[in-house]
């Protein structure tokens, strides 16, 4: 087990020997059998897993850069599986939740998916609803993660904008054409214009639209 960095678990970028890490499943489940069951279930379907008894034991693991789900049992010794969801999404450590319990409740089950939780399942479950539920987790991961590339893809092509093109970029999210964004900046339309091309091409936009759609993803200030 890695050392942590701090409380909450991070994204590691190392890579198996045979290219990126599998998708990677955490179970968090204080009950020895439970345990050993379910890794025997996700190691049957080819995916990594790694299993804690405790809500502190996972907090020490770094996640690898692969899609990743947590399977966590509601009743625990120490911090409760709720009050981990909680902890998690406040700290900006989410990952997607299936969660586990032999107890469980209406408003137990409420407050869980309200909080964004992937699955309630109560125990004894059937195996493959415990793998509908893994699945969903992972696709739920990997679609996150995308969408968190293309913003820092996205945020570092805005950054080797100058500053009179990102000052344009701002007009043209408004809805300026050339000419009113000259009168606006004290500069002529021709200047603009090679602004403009510069930035559209620093930026990749195929289209005004899509450089619009860049701009409000950026949410960029005037």
């Amino acid at each position: 087990m890695r050392p942590p960095n701090d409380e909450i678990p991070r994204r590691s970028s190392a890579q198996t020997i045979n290219g990126p890490p599998k998708p990677t499943v955490f179970v968090v489940d204080d009950d020895l059998s439970m345990r050993r069951a379910l890794c025997n279930l996700i190691e049957s379907v080819d995916l990594e897993v790694r299993a804690f008894a405790t809500a502190a034991e996972f907090t020490k693991v770094t996640l690898p850069d692969a899609a990743c789900c947590l399977i966590l049992d509601v009743r625990l010794p120490g911090l409760s599986g709720l009050d981990f969801q909680a902890e998690l999404t406040s700290s900006g450590g989410a990952i997607p939740i299936i969660f586990i319990t032999a107890h469980g409740d209406i408003p137990m089950s409420v407050r869980a998916m309200k909080a964004g939780a992937v699955e309630f399942l109560t125990k004894p479950f059937r195996e493959q609803d415990m793998l509908d539920a893994i699945y969903t987790a992972l696709t739920r991961d990997r679609m996150q993660r995308q969408r968190q590339n293309a913003a820092l893809t996205l945020r570092a092509k805005f950054q080797t904008l100058t500053r009179r093109e990102k000052e344009i970029m701002a007009c043209i999210s408004r809805g300026l054409v050339n000419k009113q964004i000259a009168a606006e900046i004290g500069i002529t339309e021709n200047t603009v214009k090679v602004h403009r091309s510069n930035l559209v091409r620093k930026m990749g936009a195929k289209s005004l639209a899509e450089l619009v759609r860049m701009a409000d993803s950026l949410d960029i200030q005037t």
